[in-house]
């Protein structure tokens, strides 16, 4: 009981500073880049259905080039979000990685609490709206630097696809939104790591400014219309399949949604 207690004098002091902020500052505009850095072989090691000769053979098969990097931005301010891939490259994609998901947005629209996302999974393009309903985050005592801001750690288990979220939140920028669907904290979130590196979303570039045109989107967007329930089990109907065989399900999957 007593090394519970312990913590809330610094609960009561940060939410204290976010109120302050809210009260004080002029909102934060402006674009986030991300490094988006995938690790295969810890992306193996997570799949709890997989023995463990055939975690072992990937390893062996990826560990010289286990990590892959690309770049994601997200448009933001407080009312509304906008989350994309980066016309940047973070390293040389000879295998055209990044150009499989060209068709990938996620808008977030607080004020209204709406979201639109449009996602290419399997060959399919899908697009999927709905009330916003943010993942049921566990704010916990850690701090660190990120990207030159203090953050506060949060953390929520995503059952679907087995994985644990870690997320830091920036104190000084209390708005709501981050990377993917990873929103709904008391500050934007600047950093996610999933299953412990699996995959790590990172802010290296933060770039306050109004935006004119960049929440704008395409004005013409195809792909088939889903809702949450249906893209959900459609999720889970591919993930079953890849248990049933001992197959990754990443490969036909985006990890972290």
């Amino acid at each position: 009981m007593k090394s519970k207690l312990k913590f809330l004098p610094v609960i009561f002091v940060i939410i204290s500073l976010l109120s302050l902020n809210l009260d004080a500052q002029t909102p934060f505009e402006g674009s986030v880049r991300y490094l988006r850095t995938s690790n295969w072989v810890k992306m193996w090691q997570s799949l709890d259905y997989i023995s463990q000769s055939t975690k072992e053979r990937s390893s062996y098969v990826w560990g010289n080039r286990s990590e892959w990097k690309s770049y994601m931005l997200l448009h933001c301010k407080a009312e509304e979000s906008l989350y994309l891939i980066s016309e940047e490259e973070a390293e040389p994609d000879e295998y055209n990685w990044a150009g499989r998901n060209k068709t990938y947005f996620m808008q977030h629209r607080f004020g209204m609490q709406k979201y639109y996302y449009a996602i290419n999974q399997m060959g399919q393009t899908y697009l999927i709206q709905d009330s916003l309903v943010p993942p049921k985050w566990k704010i916990l005592n850690d701090m660190k630097e990120v990207a030159g801001h203090v953050c506060m750690s949060a953390t929520y288990n995503d059952t679907l696809r087995n994985q644990t979220v870690l997320a830091w939140f920036a104190l000084d920028i209390p708005i709501p939104s981050g990377p993917d669907h990873f929103v709904g904290l008391p500050g934007l979130i600047l950093e996610v790591n999933i299953n412990n590196g699996a995959l790590v979303l990172t802010a290296d570039k933060i770039d306050p400014k109004p935006l004119i045109t960049e929440l704008e989107l395409p004005k013409k967007i195809k792909g088939k219309p889903i809702s949450p329930t249906d893209y959900r089990t459609l999720i889970k109907e591919k993930i079953d399949e890849e248990k049933a065989v001992e197959g990754a399900w990443f490969w036909r999957i985006r990890y972290e949604f």
